[in-house]
């Protein structure tokens, strides 16, 4: 509204001076030649002076046709000889001759403004002609064709008009602007309304409801695109929560019987020491003993590995990368579970390439991959069966491999092997474990950006492999 009321008024403005100069250029066009006429009439100069006569002759001239007209009789350098005015406030005495020449110049063809000698400093429409006698310039007969009377009359007349035209303008602006805005909100809300009635249907639970992008253009455009992109990260939010919720409540189920297990054996066997302590033999004893240390141990590892796993995916621990030698590793790891592979009846052996380079990770981080890798190797290998680890140089990294006999992973598996809620089938398998050991694995080898793969055959072979890159001196 404010905009189309400064347009109306520009408008206004700009229309006065318009028509204000159209009349004095048409006047002074008319005009023209009226000075040369009147030289035809009136000789002003006689013998080199004022003529007299001749000015009172063209002042009751004046006063009979066209009073409003003003004369002045003008030296060759400008200065007022004499004028032919009506009331006599006359305060120039000079008046500057570049418009004059350049009126005389064109022919009257060209609008030109000169000064007004009754007011100075302002301008006015004015015919003028050279006065010559035998080819000498005696001067010049300049003339106001628009009197004081006259601008007087014009400016109220000016002033009515302006009146006029800024009341219809303003009320043509006022219903123009009415009409526009009216066009402009029916146009807005019409899009408006979808995106309000899309955001309605989205708050009342249905959560597919998108607004359609396809007749919206500019920023109703971008706000569709942006609230169904917002809705589809909400959908997928939910969609994910939804999944990790499920995913929760069978961790919760998971380790809620792994830890009532080991709790269950340890009560019963304090319980029974308790009640029965005089009737229990010292090698009863010894075995109820070892029993429950064994169930405490289990709990141990289990509250451990749900501490590091936890630690791991909130990002606490951080990995403190160092060069080492991966071999050292590999060769402690193969000692340190010599014992239980004889005690299984494996067979552990290890394949290491000489002169390996160092590689850069977290010692303490790997060492641990190693050990969950080879301890989950021994617990899913049968008797009389194998396992290799083995390390060597491959395209500027090094590769750990951990292999072991056995049944082997289902193909369907093999996807989620690594995640901490995938459900081992532990009365097939008969063994108990954590569940948690290869989590951890995957979450270690994350921290480091290293990928792992798992290859398995059934009936013969798994195989994990993973990468470390090669430390660079610099």
């Amino acid at each position: 509204m404010i905009l189309l009321l400064l347009l109306g008024l520009a408008y206004v403005v700009i229309t006065t001076i318009s028509a204000n100069r159209y009349f004095q250029e048409t006047t002074q066009r008319l005009n023209a030649d009226v000075a040369s006429e009147m030289l035809l009439e009136v000789q002003p100069f006689k013998n080199g002076k004022v003529n007299k006569e001749a000015l009172d002759k063209l002042m009751h001239s004046m006063m009979a046709v066209n009073p409003r007209l003003e004369v002045y009789l003008l030296d060759p350098d400008g200065k007022i000889l004499s004028y032919v005015v009506l009331k006599k406030k006359v305060k120039l005495a000079r008046i500057s001759l570049n418009p004059v020449r350049e009126f005389i110049n064109s022919g009257g063809e060209k609008y030109v403004l000169g000064d007004d000698p009754r007011n100075p400093g302002q301008k006015t429409i004015f015919s003028a002609a050279e006065v010559r006698k035998n080819g000498v310039l005696q001067g010049y007969v300049y003339m106001v064709l628009v009197s004081e009377k006259f601008e007087n009359i014009s400016s109220t007349m000016l002033g009515s008009y302006w009146l006029r035209v800024s009341t219809r303008s303003f009320i043509i602006t006022l219903i123009a602007a009415f009409l526009i805005g009216l066009g402009l909100i029916y146009l807005l809300t019409r899009n408006l309304r979808v995106v309000i009635n899309t955001v309605k249907k989205f708050e009342q639970g249905d959560l597919h409801a998108r607004i359609p992008e396809k007749n919206t253009k500019g920023e109703m455009a971008l706000l569709s695109r942006t609230f169904n992109h917002m809705a589809d990260t909400i959908l997928n939010n939910i969609d994910e929560l939804k999944k990790v919720d499920t995913l929760r409540r069978e961790l919760i189920a998971n380790v809620s019987h792994d830890l009532r297990n080991p709790l269950a054996v340890m009560h019963g066997y304090i319980e029974t020491l308790w009640i029965k302590d005089e009737e229990v033999t010292p090698e009863e004893r010894k075995q109820y003993y070892r029993i429950i240390l064994d169930s405490s141990d289990k709990l141990k590892r289990l509250v451990t590995d749900l501490f590091e796993l936890s630690k791991l995916e909130t990002g606490q621990l951080k990995p403190h990368r160092e060069p080492f030698l991966i071999n050292e590793l590999l060769q402690d790891a193969s000692q340190k579970y010599n014992i239980l592979a004889d005690k299984k009846n494996v067979e552990l052996y290890t394949k290491i390439d000489r002169e390996l380079p160092m590689v850069y990770a977290d010692i303490s981080m790997i060492d641990r991959v190693i050990q969950n890798l080879v301890d989950n190797a021994i617990k899913y290998t049968p008797e009389k069966g194998w396992i290799k680890l083995g390390v060597h140089q491959e395209n500027g990294n090094v590769q750990i491999d951990v292999e072991n006999s056995g049944e082997g992973i289902p193909e369907k598996d093999l996807e989620s092997i690594f995640d901490r809620y995938y459900k081992v089938d532990k009365e097939k398998s008969g063994i108990e474990g954590t569940g948690l050991g290869l989590a951890i694995v995957k979450k270690i080898l994350d921290l480091h950006q290293a990928p792992i793969k798992v290859q398995s055959q059934p009936n013969q072979f798994t195989r994990f492999r993973f990468i470390l890159p090669v430390y660079e001196s610099t």
